[in-house]
């Protein structure tokens, strides 16, 4: 497809769902040939997922009593000065909540970070697809995985259950991330489906502890730094499932 016919408007209001679908069809296919667009606009729909799933709330809130109150003292038009009071503070706190977002999420991860996870991703990839020897030390065996893995990592680490979620453990092993030691659990479900955690400490500076998402090859990550320690989460699995199983961790983590 000819990349002129596609207009940086089209691109957007495709994010947006705006486009009729002629239209829409003749994006997807400007996509399917351009890659490096197509990731470009899953971040732009990640960060407008982002976006409402912060503000929204924000907007559904009542207004303060306070501001309803100095409104209605206002001596000429007390309708207009609560409609102008109400739009202020909308303002503020959406154009707040942007600047903090702009700060913490627009800004690209640390070089560390941005290591760590392909790191995690690529240990992923290499094991997740073994049949026979998918760990290093079972399930089985789970203490003593546990032990050796903290005992390597220098730091105290935990094999989390996602039982309720329909992953087993089925064992861990070591493996090297920039000359450091990582661990690696792997969780498997009744349908053969896989998820690694990845553990590693020492990330220098990270930007954001937050929680982060990538993907690569069709495999999602959600990372994020808990005090000396990084982790990842990674499967073949829908976001909101990957998103849940990542918040069970960390709450295990986090008692």
């Amino acid at each position: 497809m000819n990349p002129d016919l596609i207009q940086e408007n089209d691109l957007q209001s495709y994010v947006d769902g705006r486009l009729d679908p002629a239209r829409q069809a003749a994006v997807e296919a400007y996509l399917a040939e351009n890659p490096a667009e197509r990731q470009r606009l899953l971040d732009y729909q990640r960060i407008d997922a982002e976006l409402h799933r912060l503000f929204d709330p924000v907007l559904d809130e009542p207004i303060p009593a306070a501001l309803r109150l100095a409104a209605q003292h206002r001596s000429r038009a007390p309708r207009i000065g609560l409609l102008q009071t109400a739009a202020a503070v909308g303002f503020m706190l959406i154009g707040g909540g942007l600047g903090w977002f702009a700060h913490e999420r627009f800004s690209q991860p640390g070089l560390a970070q941005e290591s760590f996870v392909q790191q995690a991703l690529g240990a992923h990839a290499v094991y997740v697809s073994e049949v026979r020897h998918p760990v290093e030390v079972e399930a089985s065996e789970a203490q003593h995985l546990v032990a050796w893995l903290s005992k390597r990592l220098g730091a105290t680490i935990q094999a989390p259950t996602l039982s309720t979620l329909g992953f087993q453990l089925l064992g861990g092993r070591l493996l090297p991330d920039d000359g450091k030691p990582a661990a690696q659990f792997m969780y498997q479900d009744a349908g053969g489906r896989r998820l690694t955690l990845y553990v590693r400490r020492g990330l220098d500076n990270p930007r954001d502890t937050a929680f982060q998402f990538s993907q690569q090859d069709g495999k999602s990550a959600f990372y994020w730094v808990d005090r000396d320690l990084a982790y990842a989460l990674i499967g073949d699995l829908e976001r909101p499932v990957l998103d849940r199983a990542a918040h069970v961790v960390y709450q295990q983590l986090n008692p």
